[in-house]
């Protein structure tokens, strides 16, 4: 055991030694957040379930990321970032799911080539006000059951991504190359948006389309869009959030109906001292099937948190989701309910490095 760590040491000083002659800057961070839940129609039978849940406030991650000053203001970048299952401690899908990216930064804004959160991801997450908890948010994706789950795509891979900011406006462009042989269009993703903050006033407006793969014999090729609005007022310790997501698939099978659906979002925080009070509610509106079978569910949110250092806080979630028509719901985007309604509650605790 003295022999590795003397050896891991060693390493860290010659790699600490190379950046510090090369002039580079390298940062290790990462987010670390579990908790225990206890959740009713968890499965087949209609059973509770009690767990260890792994991000129950902000997905578990780590991540290196650095740059170096190329002079005239020009930098080279670049970003590794993995997911983290703290109830296992397996990786969250490949090594570096969450990134995987290298480019530029300038007086002209950031462009980066690899894989990354999109443009329409970074903008809508400034705009929930759970602040996109994996549990007990509907902000990027509903929940994932049946036709409740109409949400936008996280990150592309094959991506060309640029982030500009001009005064109080922050904007960008996300390209999701499709690679296919035959037509640049086929497996193609786009995404665009901006967002202005002043005054305690912020404003976003995000849009994506995802094109579908090579095209079925006798039909046309998949497309979804999904376009994305949002509000945001803070006033002393009071903070008022509002977003909506507008969501559309059109279906190039023959025979085969289009999508849509359309999510509501609204809630509001109150912080004083060490405390944060949250309050959320989620509506999605899905309109692709007969009036008598549409799920239309939504959830609202309670969490309660309270910082035990600048990078350390305890929180206590619960939240209620119910769906129209007998229709399944559940209360995260990754696991699927039992029943018509479904109740959850979590209490964890996450720290930042």
């Amino acid at each position: 055991m003295k022999k590795s760590a003397l050896a891991l040491a060693v390493l860290a000083a010659l790699f600490l030694n190379v950046g510090a002659h090369a002039q580079t800057s390298v940062q290790v961070y990462g987010l670390v957040d579990a908790g225990v839940e206890t959740v009713n129609h968890a499965g087949p039978d209609g059973g509770s379930l009690v767990r260890v849940v792994s991000g129950g406030k902000n997905t578990s991650r780590w991540g290196l990321r650095g740059s170096e000053d190329l002079g005239g203001g020009l930098k080279a970048v670049f970003n590794l970032e993995g997911g983290i299952l703290m109830d296992t401690g397996a990786t969250d899908g490949p090594l570096f799911k969450r990134q995987a990216n290298v480019g530029l930064e300038g007086g002209f804004g950031r462009v980066v080539v690899g894989r990354s959160f999109t443009t329409t991801y970074d903008l809508v997450i400034k705009f929930d006000p759970m602040g996109f908890a994996p549990n007990y948010s509907w902000a990027t994706s509903g929940g994932a059951t049946g036709p409740s789950k109409y949400g936008m795509t996280t990150a592309f891979d094959n991506l060309v991504k640029y982030s500009g900011r001009s005064g109080n406006f922050s904007y960008g462009a996300s390209v999701g190359l499709g690679e296919q042989s035959g037509s640049t269009a086929d497996g193609r993703k786009y995404a665009l948006g901006g967002s202005w903050f002043a005054n305690g006033i912020g404003l976003m407006a995000a849009w994506e389309q995802v094109n579908g793969g090579t095209p079925a014999a006798g039909g046309e090729r998949d497309r979804t869009n999904a376009m994305h609005l949002g509000a945001d007022y803070q006033s002393g310790r009071w903070r008022y959030t509002a977003g909506l997501r507008s969501y559309r698939l059109d279906s190039g099978t023959p025979n085969t109906a289009d999508l849509r659906g359309d999510t509501y979002w609204g809630g509001v925080t109150y912080a004083v001292d060490k405390i944060t009070l949250t309050g959320a509610v989620y509506h999605i509106n899905t309109r692709e099937l007969p009036a008598a079978q549409d799920a239309d569910p939504t959830m609202f949110v309670a969490r309660a948190m309270y910082n035990l250092s600048k990078r350390t806080w305890l929180y206590l979630s619960a939240a209620h989701a119910r769906a129209e028509h007998g229709q399944l719901v559940g209360l995260s985007r990754d696991d699927a309910g039992f029943g018509n309604t479904q109740t959850g509650v979590t209490a964890g605790i996450q720290h930042r490095f």
